[in-house]
């Protein structure tokens, strides 16, 4: 433990990245603030050195459109908890070179992570899909339907926790900048709400149990959210329908746009990146299972459908 943790080192003074092969950035989600790193970063370090962007939802392209060589600039995404979450997003861009690409593998195999090829896209493919459940939980909410019987709307989906639990571990203003961005990209299939901000900005917004589960809001929360509220509760079975079929649209837009090029790289990323449930054999089965597909688009992602063992 003492030999690896010599191995590491922390600095200010980034003339000392002039060695370094690989530059992981993961600074505030501005582009911005981005843009300002990586323009110091790329004088000092060698000319065949490779820049790697942890962003989580922000365009990678965009990112580096102001680099002097764009084409060693590779999206890296990490998830959290890092230690635990096995999944790292490698994001291509339009000039994104082979070199960068072949290295960013290498680098994600030997840190032990899983890693799978995706597009420059909005979200991803990880942060795409979830931001769709976060909405629609949030939009739940906004209607009127109190927040512990959202969480348990969404529990046969499998998932390690509720969406607002996930959102309280991630952070909200990460969250609610996700939701900006998805929102600013497809407008007419995603959910935000302004007041995400606000309650970013308190110290405290969810009670929870012993268990980590969420079972209100505080009651600095309660003064943000009620003036807010609709007066029109949602069902469980129409907040749970409402997901599962808005995760199946956004899957086969996906697979339609070439963010993967098959779905099955989906459904891993779901597992390996949002804790899916292994046994459902990913999130396309079960979508197809529950009639989403069909609901959504007329059709399945499998063919035949794979249904797993049935008991009788």
């Amino acid at each position: 433990a003492n030999k690896l943790r010599a191995l590491v080192t922390g600095t200010t003074d980034k003339s000392l990245y002039a060695d370094c092969d690989f530059v992981i950035e993961a600074v505030f989600e501005e582009v911005g603030v981005k843009q300002q790193v990586f323009g110091e970063i790329e004088k000092i370090v060698a000319e065949d050195a490779i820049l790697a962007t942890n962003t989580s939802s922000l365009s990678v392209e965009e990112i580096g459109s102001k680099l002097a060589h764009p084409e060693r600039l590779v999206g890296f995404h990490f998830f959290n908890p890092v230690a635990v979450m096995p999944l790292i997003e490698v994001v291509k861009t339009p000039t994104t070179s082979e070199a960068a690409l072949a290295t960013a593998f290498v680098v994600a195999k030997n840190l032990g992570k899983n890693a799978v090829l995706t597009a420059d896209a909005p979200g991803f493919v990880v942060n795409r899909l979830l931001a769709k459940v976060m909405g629609e939980a949030a939009r739940a909410v906004y209607e009127g339907t109190p927040v512990a019987d959202v969480e348990k709307a969404f529990a046969p989906l499998g998932l390690p926790m509720g969406p607002f639990q996930l959102i309280d571990l991630v952070g909200w203003k990460v969250a609610a900048h996700v939701q900006d961005t998805m929102v600013h990209a497809f407008p007419d299939r995603f959910y935000a709400n302004e007041n995400f901000h606000a309650l970013a900005e308190l110290d405290a917004v969810v009670e929870k149990d012993k268990g980590g589960r969420v079972t209100g809001w505080t009651k600095q929360a309660e003064k943000v959210i009620k003036p807010a509220l609709g007066t029109s509760p949602a069902s469980a079975a129409t907040i749970l329908q409402r997901v599962q079929d808005g995760l199946a649209t956004e899957i086969k837009l996906m697979l339609d746009e070439g963010v993967v090029p098959e779905v099955e790289d989906i459904d891993l990323c779901l597992i390996l990146g949002a804790g899916w449930p292994f046994i459902d054999g990913g999130a396309s089965p079960y979508l197809d299972r529950e009639g989403a597909s069909e609901r959504a688009f007329g059709g399945s992602f499998h063919t035949p459908q794979i249904r797993g063992i049935e008991h009788r």
